[in-house]
């Protein structure tokens, strides 16, 4: 889940404020809680054994998957290696127990996990779950996936893959990557340390991950031939700085964006984020000229939290040797890693981040707030949505919001990809989809809302109620397709609606409802995107 702060094009200050407290929600649950101590599989047969480079793995059978948990793919970034790239992981003897999830990154935000146990920067871990007949040489797909959470929160434990793996026969990656200005410090001296000269720590993570997958899910079963990203919010917009990084080249086959398009989650230009890099080091005591980066090392991590409290990261920055063109502009120039893509968004995104801030929002505050947003254009924005016509204020301000934001934006990047590559566009629409745990407001309909999609594709604990059996079947159907698409490039599945790519002008879209699943053409008419592209980009 992503917080747009100064990086969305026409996003206003509600939205950046919202998003920052969905990450908050999402990163007060427990990260481990759905891992059981080390135990025989079922039926008391051996738990599996994989060999990989570092050493053996013994991870455990459940719920007709295996998975193998708090794998390492590169060394702790601590003490000396903090703020450095990754190195690869140790090797160890013998057999390494895989069957508890490891910490969470440190977490840059007011709240962190409810359990500090679970919080650490020794972090460069990842999960794998794949089904339980996989055997190596298998070759079966690949889908690594990762998690959003404004680049300052989250992790990958949160997210399951067993049903996934058991069902369609892949092979499921879930990682964390370091978080916050750990992750992401656009300064030259910390940039001098590696060969890209960058400072997107975080992002090198994500490559030592696939890095780490190409050379060892052979052992899994899984195909390093066939790997599919994947993310959510600020995981999609790691997504489209690994289409758009050239030592990414070849690491993986196909994407997959989930509320996140590129042309709406911008990266900062290396200068603007030096300026917000050294405001940072300076809140956190650091700004004596040649002993900033020894400084940065030195400090405790929760001075470093501290300090971003005000001064969220920007996450990956362009204009280095790791990300050379924002990810929109490389994608529009065809100088990207040219892959299948699957990209979409829910159908109410905002409802999500309007229900946390302006819950009883009044008729006379969104003309009002309309007004000052818009400018000149504020009465025909009010114009296209009269509280009338969508029941609520609260609801119409949604409408605005999702339709200026992730909706058109999802639009246009499936157009720039769609000139160039096949692409499939959907939309998730459940009229009565559940919202995070602890995060409904009572009498507000915040169906379809961000990250409302999250609970059908993996083993989420994070949702505030169980699936219908309804919403459960869409959700079967929803993994069958992803896995099709990772499996063959295309959306392909016998018995379920045909997904055709969305053409040059990417105007086919697939409906996602428990009820129907149909395709349409009316996404850019039912959100007005006609109108949101003659809008200019909004300084923040």
């Amino acid at each position: 889940m992503k917080r747009p702060g100064n990086r969305l094009s026409s996003a206003r200050p509600l939205l950046g404020t919202a998003l920052a407290l969905v990450t908050l929600i999402a990163s007060a649950l427990p990260a481990a809680a759905s891992s059981p101590p080390p135990s025989a599989s079922a039926a008391g047969s051996p738990r599996p054994v994989v060999t990989v480079a570092q050493g053996g793995l013994r991870g455990q059978s459940r719920d007709g998957a295996q998975e193998f948990l708090g794998v390492p793919y590169a060394a702790p970034p601590v003490g000396d290696a903090r703020l450095r790239a990754p190195q690869s992981a140790p090797r160890w003897n013998g057999v390494r127990e895989a069957a508890q999830q490891a910490p969470a990154c440190l977490q840059f935000s007011p709240f962190g996990l409810a359990d500090p146990r679970a919080v650490s920067e020794d972090c460069l871990y990842l999960d794998v779950y794949r089904p339980r007949t996989a055997r190596p040489g298998a070759r079966l797909p690949v889908v690594l996936w990762m998690h959003g959470g404004a680049y300052s929160q989250g992790t990958g434990t949160q997210f399951g893959g067993r049903t996934m793996a058991d069902l369609t026969q892949s092979v499921v990656v879930s990682i964390n990557y370091r978080l916050g200005q750990l992750g992401y410090l656009a300064l030259p001296e910390l940039g001098r340390d590696n060969a890209r000269r960058s400072g997107s720590f975080g992002l090198m993570d994500q490559i030592a991950a696939l890095q780490w997958t190409r050379q060892n899910i052979a052992a899994f079963g899984g195909n390093p031939g066939n790997v599919t990203i994947s993310g959510q919010s600020a995981g999609s917009g790691s997504v489209c700085s690994l289409l758009a990084a050239p030592s990414a080249a070849g690491l993986f086959h196909r994407a997959v964006l989930q509320s996140g398009p590129c042309t709406l989650l911008r990266t900062p230009d290396s200068a603007s984020a030096e300026g917000q890099a050294r405001s940072f080091a300076a809140q956190a005591g650091c700004s004596v000229p040649g002993e900033v980066a020894a400084c940065l090392r030195a400090a405790s991590g929760a001075a470093l939290v501290e300090a971003a409290r005000t001064l969220p990261t920007p996450g990956p920055v362009s204009g280095d040797g790791l990300l050379p063109l924002p990810p929109a502009q490389a994608i529009a120039s065809g100088t990207w890693n040219k892959v299948p893509v699957l990209i979409g968004s829910t159908r109410s995104e905002a409802r999500f981040f309007v229900a946390l801030t302006q819950p009883h929002l009044t008729a006379e505050q969104y003309t009002a707030q309309v007004l000052a947003d818009y400018g000149a254009a504020g009465p025909e924005v009010l114009a296209r949505y009269p509280v009338a016509a969508h029941g609520s204020p609260y609801l119409a301000l949604s409408a605005v919001m999702t339709d200026s934001t992730f909706a058109c934006h999802t639009a246009w990047t499936a157009q720039l990809f769609a000139s160039q590559v096949p692409t499939y566009v959907y939309e998730f629409d459940d009229p009565q989809s559940p919202t995070l745990a602890g995060a409904q407001v009572p009498g507000l309909d915040e169906s379809n809302a961000h990250s409302a999609e999250l609970a059908y594709l993996h083993d989420f604990t994070m949702g505030e109620r169980p699936l219908t059996p309804a919403q459960a079947a869409l959700g079967t159907r929803m993994k069958r397709y992803w896995a099709a698409f990772a499996r063959f490039g295309a959306p392909v599945v016998s018995g379920q609606t045909a997904w055709p790519p969305a053409g040059a002008a990417a105007g086919t879209v697939l409906a996602l409802n428990p009820s129907v699943t149909r395709t349409t053409s009316s996404f850019g008419e039912d959100h007005q995107c006609a109108f949101w592209r003659t809008q200019p980009p909004r300084p923040l």
